[in-house]
């Protein structure tokens, strides 16, 4: 069974755990085994820049043990997916691994940013350039990761159907 690292803002949620296991449930469905942040148990008497720094390398050490990664990528907090969210794709990518990322945000960048034409560029509220390749996320993303519309389940699915593909 394939490992799949769980990577999302869904750690943020007030049923973080239960949705998380949840998670692993669904991927266990689909025929993975899901690897999700707060399975990590942290070390008692850590808070501050030490818990953070343990909570960095003990997700860094479940992507590694991942076959591949599934990226929770809907807005966060703005118009953007989670920062951490998105470092964690990067990685991912850069270490070679497949990576899978859902949103349900069907619209463009441009029309997500409820942009304006200025001096023949597509410019946000603040008069910084909107990327126009009528893609959803970033191309930086969008190049560089297979992209799902949808939530997690339409997403396993997808990577279900593409490892069935490939057997």
């Amino acid at each position: 069974m394939k490992k799949v690292y769980l990577a999302g803002f869904d750690v943020f949620r007030p049923d973080a755990v239960s949705y998380g296991q949840w998670l692993k449930a669904l991927c266990v469905q689909h025929g993975f085994a899901g690897l999700y942040p707060l399975d990590n148990a942290a070390p008692e008497g850590l808070s501050g820049a030490a818990l953070a720094d343990w909570i960095y390398r003990a997700n860094i050490a479940l992507i590694e043990q991942a076959d591949c990664v599934m990226a929770n990528l809907n807005p966060f907090r703005g118009l953007e997916p989670d920062s951490g969210t998105v470092f964690e794709v990067g990685y991912a990518v850069a270490k070679g691994k497949p990576v899978w990322v859902y949103t349900e945000q069907t619209a463009s960048l441009v029309a997500q940013a409820g942009v304006q034409t200025q001096d023949g560029r597509v410019v946000d509220a603040q008069g910084y350039t909107v990327e126009d390749f009528g893609m959803n996320l970033n191309l930086m993303i969008a190049c560089s990761t297979n992209r799902v519309l949808g939530d997690a389940q339409i997403c396993l699915q997808a990577m279900q159907a593409q490892q069935a593909g490939s057997d």
